[in-house]
């Protein structure tokens, strides 16, 4: 199977998980200073005794062409992933439930964009692309086994051709 990433929305992206980037209506704080963009994902992180952690995952690109071998996901919590550089990434997701490869969406995000992932969504590992890349990651710490993956029967190959402005550096 190849994939081609599509560019991402809230809208898209909904039945995954949130959209998290700046938009219409800020808050002005701090004297109006600072421009507040409020309350921007659903973080879903307290079942079975468990508690909200911030981590720094740094992500090394994978070979081009870039192949999917793996999928995961957190039956127990969401996780938010939020860039810190200005490089854009890739984010593979399939629905909750029972994995079906087929079902699996590519998703190219520009910087300045992060995901929350809904709790149970499929998801590959971080995709960064062109550079090392940092991203400010919540999500949960606690009792319970909150990883499970499975191993794609045919790898999937991301086919980057009409996405050349989108991932330029």
């Amino acid at each position: 199977m190849i994939l081609k990433p599509v560019p991402i929305s809230a809208e898209q992206f909904t039945p995954f998980g949130d959209l998290i980037e700046t938009g219409s209506d800020p808050i002005a704080i701090n004297y109006g200073y600072t421009e507040r963009h409020h309350d921007l994902a659903s973080l879903d992180l307290l079942e079975q005794e468990g508690r909200p952690i911030v981590s720094i995952f740094r992500s090394t690109p994978l070979p081009q062409p870039v192949t999917l071998n793996v999928m995961e996901r957190h039956p127990l919590s969401s996780q938010a992933f939020i860039p810190m550089g200005n490089q854009p990434y890739l984010v593979a997701v399939a629905p909750a439930g029972e994995f079906d490869a087929s079902k699996i969406r590519l998703f190219i995000v520009k910087p300045g964009q992060g995901v929350n992932y809904h709790r149970g969504t499929w998801h590959h590992f971080c995709l960064a692309l062109n550079a090392v890349s940092d991203f400010l990651v919540i999500d949960r710490s606690g009792k319970g086994d909150n990883c499970d993956e499975v191993t794609l029967v045919e790898p999937i190959t991301v086919d980057l051709s009409d996405c050349e402005e989108s991932t330029a550096r």
